[in-house]
Formats: C-alpha cells, structure tokens, sequence
C-alpha cells in the first residue's frame, strides 16, 4: 500500500539522523504529541475486507485491536526508534506505529514486502513511502525512513488544518492520517474522511490499532 505523498522541500528537508535526543529517555519517557489526544478519537476500525486479509470473521475496532497484537513482538523491534522520531517531531508514537502496522505489518513478509518495497515496488519501507512522489530515505526499517514518513504526515496534517479550520486538533490528526494513505485532496468532510482511502478504512483502521499500541506500551 502505497503512501500518497508529492514531493515538497519541507517534507525533504528534515533526513538528518535526530542526534539531540537521550537515547536513554527513548523507551521510558512518553514524547508530548502537539497534534491532538488520539485516545479521543472516534473510529470505526477496519472494515469486513480489512480484517479478512487476517481470515477474521471479526470486524471493526475488535478486528484492529488484535491485528496490531499480532504485530506487537515485531514492533517492539522498531520501538527505540519510533520513540525517538516520535518525541522530536512531538508525534504520539502510537500513531506511528499504527501506520506502521497498517501499512506492512511491523516488517512481515507476509504483507507483500520484498526487500523493503511494496505495492508492486512503488512504496519503500515500514511506512511505505512512495518513490513516485518522493526519493525514499535511509534504509527500509531506518530511523531516517521515519523521520521522512512522520514529516509527510505531519505536512498532511497541517494541510487538513488549513483546509478544515474548525476541526478539532483530534479530526486534523485523523484527516492527516487518511491524507497520508489517499492526499488531500481526497478528505472532503468529516463524516466521509475515509471515502477515498484504501479500504474505505484506513484512518479508522489506523486509528484503533494506534489505541491499542497507545494502551501497551507506545
């Protein structure tokens, strides 16, 4: 699954590896999120079709809850990192790793990845930027890998901030997320974010794995 993502100076410009921050602090200390309360979010979690690709008879936020268990012992491999993007660009880390689990599964190969590329070689990486939009940084599973795929959502949700100024900061973090799978030009309300994404569910999908990973650990 692809990262819808055009290519700008600003999401290109923060690559550098994040020296500043106490690789000690990285898994202890909770990063502030300025991009709203993700614990207050409203989400349908994945859909019917979604939740197949698990053989889940289940649907919705049950289906996404245990589809980020599933991908716990993997993300716990990725959680240093995640933690220290997290905090530098004052992300909740378990956004991240929502994406990250939505998008390959924490690294499975059974997500279609091959040697880190995805979607028939289009998207690089446990966030599956776009080589049609942007040119992937750092290696597949990389700190810098993060650090670019956080700046393009953090561009989206700024994007859904200008263009929808009386959301709450909780619908601009969830119209971002649906912005990263599908542009922005795709979130057209708010009841309809998800009607172009993939699935018709991604940033609920998103959304409710984030919670649990919120709950355990992240």
């Amino acid at each position: 699954m692809a990262t819808y993502a055009q290519a700008s100076t600003q999401t290109e410009a923060h690559l550098s590896p994040i020296s500043s921050v106490d690789s000690s602090l990285a898994t202890t200390t909770p990063p502030d999120c300025i991009f709203g309360d993700l614990m207050k979010i409203t989400t349908t979690g994945a859909a019917k079709e979604t939740a197949a690709q698990d053989n889940y008879t289940i649907s919705g936020v049950q289906a996404s809850h245990k589809m980020a268990e599933v991908d716990l012992e993997r993300m716990n491999q990725y959680k240093t990192i995640i933690m220290k993007v997290a905090r530098a660009k004052k992300m909740d880390p378990a956004v991240i790793a929502g994406i990250i689990s939505r998008e390959t599964r924490a690294g499975s190969c059974g997500s279609g990845l091959v040697g880190g590329w995805g979607d028939k070689g289009n998207a690089f990486g446990l966030m599956q930027v776009d080589k049609r939009y942007h040119c992937p940084a750092g290696d597949w599973d990389s700190e810098e890998h993060m650090i670019q795929a956080t700046d393009i959502l953090i561009t989206f949700i700024k994007t859904i901030q200008e263009k929808f100024p009386d959301w709450s900061k909780e619908d601009h973090l969830k119209g971002g997320i649906a912005a990263y799978n599908a542009g922005p030009g795709n979130v057209c309300s708010h009841e309809g974010m998800d009607s172009k994404t993939t699935g018709k569910d991604y940033a609920n999908d998103v959304v409710a794995r984030a919670q649990w990973f919120k709950r355990n650990g992240y």
